[in-house]
Formats: C-alpha cells, sequence, structure tokens
C-alpha cells in the first residue's frame, strides 16, 4: 500500500462520525490529532455528512469533549445543500424533513418553506420524520415537487450500533413515487471541491480521512485527493476487501497519522 508523507500535505479534510468520536465519545489521538494540524499550521477542514448540525453546534460539541476547534473549520451537508440549491434555483421554496443544521443552511441560502406546492422536497436526518411527514413529502414530490437529499450514507455510527441515515430514509419517498433522489453531501464532487476552496488548496496538495468507503474514499478518489481510511468508524478490514477500489492508506486512528508524520 502506498504511503502519504503527511509533513508534505497542505490541506486535510476529515470526517468527524467514526473518526473524530461516535456520538458523544470521543476517540483515541483526536486531541493529539488536532493539536498537530494547528502546531503544523496546517489547513483543516471537517467535512461531515451529518445534516443536523449547525458549524457552530458542532464547535460546540467538541468543545464539551475538550476540544478546541474554530466554527470556520466545519462543512455539512446541509451546507452543500443549501448552496447546491442556491446556484439551480436562488430564491426556490422547500418542504425540510431535518434539524437545525438543515433548516438554517436553507434560510441562510434565502429558501423559503412551503408546504403546499414547494419546488423542492429536502430530505435530512431528523427526529421529524414520522409516518405523517413521510406521507407528506411522498404527496409533494407526486405533486412535481423535485427530491433532495442532504447525503446518501444508509447509516452512521452512534454509540451503542447504527442508526438509519439519510438515504434509507429518503428510500421509501423514492419507492412510492418512483423518483430518484440527488444527494448532494460526500462523496458528491461539488462538495469536495467547495471543501477544497474553502481549504485554499489544489487536490495534489490534500488528504481526505474517513472511516466510510462508500463516501469519504470514494470522495477522494473522483477529486485526486489522498484518501485515509480509518478503522475506528464503519469500515472494517474485511469489509474493505468488497469493493472494487481501496484506499491510499489504511490506519486504525487519526493519532497514527501524527506518530507517522513525527517518525
Amino acid at each position: 500500500m502506498a504511503k502519504i508523507d503527511f509533513n508534505a500535505k497542505k490541506g486535510f479534510i476529515c470526517d468527524m462520525d467514526g473518526v473524530i468520536y461516535h456520538g458523544n465519545i470521543i476517540l483515541p489521538g483526536v486531541a493529539e490529532f488536532i493539536n498537530w494540524l494547528n502546531e503544523e499550521k496546517k489547513d483543516y477542514l471537517f467535512l461531515t455528512n451529518n445534516s443536523g448540525f449547525t458549524p457552530r453546534e458542532l464547535q460546540q460539541k467538541l468543545h464539551r469533549m475538550g476540544l478546541e476547534v474554530g466554527e470556520e473549520h466545519f462543512y455539512t451537508s446541509a451546507l452543500a445543500t443549501a448552496e447546491f440549491l442556491k446556484e439551480q434555483a436562488p430564491g426556490c421554496s422547500v418542504y425540510a424533513l431535518g434539524e437545525a443544521g438543515l433548516l438554517n443552511a436553507l434560510y441562510e441560502a434565502g429558501c423559503t418553506m412551503n408546504d403546499v406546492n414547494p419546488d423542492y422536497v429536502v430530505i435530512g436526518e431528523g427526529r421529524t420524520y414520522t409516518l405523517d411527514t413521510l406521507t407528506k413529502a411522498t404527496n409533494l414530490v407526486l405533486g412535481g415537487a423535485k427530491l433532495i437529499g442532504a447525503n446518501s450514507d444508509v447509516s452512521g455510527p452512534i454509540e451503542h450500533g447504527i442508526a438509519p441515515a439519510c438515504r434509507a430514509l429518503v428510500a421509501p419517498i423514492e419507492m412510492a413515487t418512483g423518483a430518484e433522489a440527488y444527494f448532494c453531501g460526500k462523496p458528491n464532487p461539488l462538495m469536495m471541491r467547495t471543501g477544497l476552496k474553502l481549504l485554499g488548496c489544489h487536490s495534489a496538495e490534500a488528504v481526505i480521512i474517513g472511516d466510510r468507503m462508500d463516501t469519504d474514499i470514494v470522495a477522494g478518489l473522483e477529486t485526486g485527493v489522498s484518501t485515509v481510511l480509518v478503522l475506528s468508524g464503519v469500515s472494517t478490514v474485511e469489509t474493505v476487501k468488497t469493493y472494487a477500489y481501496r484506499p491510499t492508506m489504511i490506519l486504525d486512528g487519526v493519532g497514527e497519522i501524527v506518530r507517522l508524520a513525527r517518525g
């Protein structure tokens, strides 16, 4: 397997769930990794497919775990979704199912909420998802609204197992309507390109660190970024073998990056 010279890399794009924490439990080596990024003056961005939190909420979540990271270091699938809609249909109306992170991003991008005849039905993870809201979303799509998913993760790691994620929540609407959703989060290259732009670096100067072959690693591969799969989340050495592609490196966790960089 290829080696990555972490000292030579300028930008670090890092997933959160399964890489930095599981639920509210911080993972080993994370504090050392963030300290190293700061000490070495690396540009870094936490790029998460979780659409539920705003950047400020993510900053506060890390603060509660004893990690000090500025708000500007976070970019979410909710922000990517809002950015996509702003480009495609400025001032459009949406029926959205999701948490504050998604709703906030949509409002800030100039979208209005509409549960009668919206331009788009936008689905993220969240507690507002019920049979009633699912039925509402299904009929709005049948009425002509276009279907958007914040991200294509089927599941995500939580403290004691996994939780169904956005792709699983959108599936019933797709099945009931025959419509196909467009997903804005990783591995959509749009989100990666925005991430690189925010970091101010080219793909060859960057590395993406994630725990999922189907989102993080594909996202890196398709944008020419070196990829690190960490085994602290959903992937195992066995599951990696089921894919037709490989990450540049496989490590146990982000703490290993510091160890390798310091030689």
